[in-house]
């Protein structure tokens, strides 16, 4: 938005980037958990960052939009309206799993909830970079911060920061 010196307000600039990772398909008790760290990240006032799509990614999403907050979904495919209705921002980047990086390098700190192959992967790469990386009922990887619920989750973001 332009303000009256004709700038771009950067007002969303240093806001905490945080990153969740997981499941595309998920049961219902992994999807209330989801739900539930969106809410969270929003009142941390984070903007989320995601794959933008279905199961964790679109749970995480709505509970950011419910507790007024900001999601990105980068997109695997070059259609930004392949995003889950809960995306404020859908970037389609046309690079399949490969934008799995793109998600990774964005965030400042990743949350894994649940998850495959993809998550695993997604996991691996934020490790060697050097990410923090949170985990709720996903892999058992050295290196991963586990934890058992949403707030444990949210008092290392806010105790530890990003």
């Amino acid at each position: 938005m332009l303000t009256g010196s004709s700038r771009w307000d950067c007002s969303l600039r240093n806001r905490p980037l945080i990153g969740v990772i997981g499941a595309a398909e998920c049961d219902e008790a992994l999807t209330r958990l989801a739900r539930a760290m969106g809410r969270g990240i929003a009142e941390l006032g984070a903007v989320l960052i995601c794959g933008g799509m279905g199961g964790v990614m679109k749970a995480v999403c709505q509970g950011v939009t419910e507790a007024g907050g900001l999601t990105v979904g980068i997109l695997p495919g070059s259609d930004r309206n392949q995003a889950n209705e809960f995306v404020d921002l859908p970037i389609a980047t046309g690079m399949g799993e490969a934008r799995n990086l793109v998600i990774i390098r964005t965030a400042d700190v990743l949350v894994a909830i649940g998850g495959s192959y993809g998550t695993l992967s997604e996991i691996g790469f934020a490790l060697k970079m050097g990410k923090r990386v949170i985990g709720i009922r996903t892999w058992d990887i050295e290196g991963i911060e586990k934890v058992t619920t949403v707030e444990e989750a949210l008092k290392l973001l806010k105790t530890k920061g990003g």
